[in-house]
C-alpha cells in the first residue's frame, strides 16, 4: 500500500501535461521507455533489498556493493530529488484545492503529513491503504466515463485551464527526440517503489516481502498509468496542453468532476506521506553512518520513528515549495533520482557472483540472486541517457549540488 500510495500520486495527476508538450504524438513511446526504465531499476532494487533487508535503500546498496563515496552519492541525491518531488506533489495537491494561495498550503501539507509519520509506520500505511483505496475507485470512474464517450469538461464548460506556459518545462528538447526528457519527467510518477526498500527494517520478513510488494506495486500501476495516458490524450486532445487538472478535466458531469479534483488532492497526500516517511529513514542511515549530521539519527523512543529527520525534511520541502515552481521540480528530481537509481544499478552490477555477508541470525535462509546480468548494464545505460536529455539547467544544478555535497563529505572526514 505504502508503494501504490507513491506511485498513485501527483504524477499520474500532473505530469502528462508537460510529457504531452515535449513528446506530442509520441507520448505512448515516452511512457513506454519509462515504463522499461521503471522495471529495470524495480528489479535491481528489488535484488539488493532481499540481500541487504536495511534501511536507506540505495545509499546503503552503494556502501555495501561499492564504497562508501557511491554510497553517499545515492543517500545525497535521493534526499534532494526527494525532498523536489514533496514540494512539487505538495504543489500540485494545493493546486487542486486552492490555487490562489497554493504555495502556502502545500507547505502546510508537508508540516502536518510529518506529523503522522512521526506517530510510526503504522499510522503511515493506516493514511495511506484509505487514500489509495478511495482514489483508485474515483480514478477508475473517470476511465469509464472516457470509455464511453461521455462529455468532458472543456464539452460541459467546467475545468480548470492554465496558461500553457504555466506547466512547460523549458529548455528540453521536443518532437520525436522529445521522447526522451518526456520519459525522464514521466519517470517521476513511476518512482515510487524506492520507498518500500528504504523501509527494510521495519518489514516483517524483508528478504520474502520487498520483492513481492516493488514487482506486484509497479504492475498495478504501469497499467494503470497506461490506461490514463490513453484516456487523456483520446479524449483531451490539444487541450492536454493547457489543462491543469487532466484526470478531472476527462470528466463532464460536475460532481464527478470535483470528485475527481478532490481525488488528485487526495492522492498527492498519499504520495506525500510515503515520500516523506522513505526520507526521512535515508536520512537517519545517513547519520548513522556519520555521512549527516548526527541528530538526524535520534528515535523518538514512544513510536520508533526517526523524528528529528522527519522534521528537517520537511521543514527543507515546506521552504522549497515556497520559492520554486512545480515544473522546475519535477525536472530537477527526475535527474537526481535516476541518478539514485544508477547507483543502485552499479550495486547490483558489482554484487552479481558476490555471496552475500554471513547473516547473524543462524536459522536464517540463504538468499538467491536471480537477477541477470544484463538488467543493471541496460538500466544505468537508460538512466544515463535520460538524465543527459533532461531539461538541462536541472541537470546542471544536480551535478553542482552533488559535486557540493562530495566535497563537504571529504572535508569533514579529513
Amino acid at each position: 500500500m505504502i508503494g501504490l500510495g507513491s506511485m498513485v500520486g501527483a504524477g499520474l495527476f500532473f505530469v502528462w501535461v508537460p510529457a504531452s508538450q515535449l513528446a506530442g504524438p509520441w507520448l505512448w513511446a515516452a511512457l513506454l521507455l519509462a515504463a522499461t526504465v521503471a522495471t529495470l531499476n524495480a528489479m535491481s532494487t528489488a535484488q539488493l533489498a532481499m540481500r541487504h533487508p536495511v534501511s536507506g535503500g540505495a545509499y546503503a546498496y552503494g556502501r555495501a556493493e561499492v564504497s562508501p563515496a557511491v554510497g553517499f552519492a545515492a543517500g545525497w541525491m535521493f534526499l534532494t530529488g526527494k525532498t523536489a518531488s514533496a514540494g512539487a506533489i505538495a504543489l500540485i495537491a494545493a493546486r487542486h484545492v486552492w490555487p490562489e494561495g497554493a504555495p502556502w498550503l502545500a507547505a502546510a501539507l508537508i508540516v502536518g503529513l510529518a506529523l503522522v509519520n512521526m506517530a510510526g509506520i503504522r499510522s503511515t500505511v493506516r493514511v495511506t491503504s484509505a487514500i489509495v483505496s478511495v482514489v483508485l475507485l474515483l480514478v477508475t470512474a473517470a476511465l469509464v466515463w472516457s470509455a464511453l464517450g461521455l462529455p468532458t469538461a472543456s464539452d460541459a464548460g467546467i475545468g480548470t485551464l492554465a496558461p500553457v506556459e504555466a506547466n512547460r518545462v523549458d529548455g528540453a528538447l521536443s518532437g520525436p527526440l522529445g521522447i526522451l526528457p518526456a520519459a525522464g519527467l514521466l519517470f517521476f510518477a513511476f518512482a515510487g517503489y524506492a520507498r518500500m526498500a528504504t523501509l527494510g527494517e521495519e518489514v516483517r520478513d524483508p528478504v520474502r516481502t520487498l520483492p513481492r510488494a516493488i514487482g506486484t506495486g509497479l504492475a498495478i500501476v504501469l497499467v494503470l498509468y497506461g490506461l490514463v495516458a490513453w484516456a487523456t490524450t483520446a479524449r483531451l486532445g490539444d487541450a492536454l496542453a493547457s489543462s491543469a487538472t487532466p484526470v478531472a478535466d476527462l470528466v463532464g458531469a460536475g460532481w464527478l468532476h470535483v470528485a475527481l479534483l478532490a481525488a488528485a488532492a487526495l492522492a498527492s497526500v498519499g504520495s506525500l506521506t510515503g515520500i516523506l516517511a522513505g526520507l526521512s529513514r535515508t536520512g537517519l542511515a545517513m547519520a548513522r553512518n556519520r555521512d549527516l549530521p548526527g541528530p538526524l539519527s535520534t528515535i523518538w523512543a514512544v513510536t520508533k520513528a526517526p523524528a528529528v529527520a522527519e522534521a528537517t525534511t520537511a521543514a527543507v520541502a515546506a521552504a522549497a515549495v515556497l520559492l520554486l515552481p512545480v515544473g522546475q521540480l519535477v525536472a530537477f528530481s527526475s535527474t537526481c533520482v535516476l541518478t539514485y537509481y544508477a547507483v543502485a544499478h552499479l550495486s547490483a552490477m558489482r554484487g552479481a557472483g558476490r555471496p552475500a555477508a554471513a547473516s547473524a541470525d543462524p536459522d536464517a535462509r540463504p538468499v538467491p540472486w536471480w537477477l541477470p546480468r544484463w538488467v543493471p548494464v541496460v538500466g544505468i545505460a537508460l538512466c544515463a541517457v535520460l538524465v543527459l536529455t533532461l531539461p538541462w539547467q536541472g541537470v546542471v544544478a544536480a551535478a553542482a549540488w552533488l559535486g557540493l555535497g562530495l566535497a563537504v563529505r571529504a572535508v569533514a572526514r579529513r
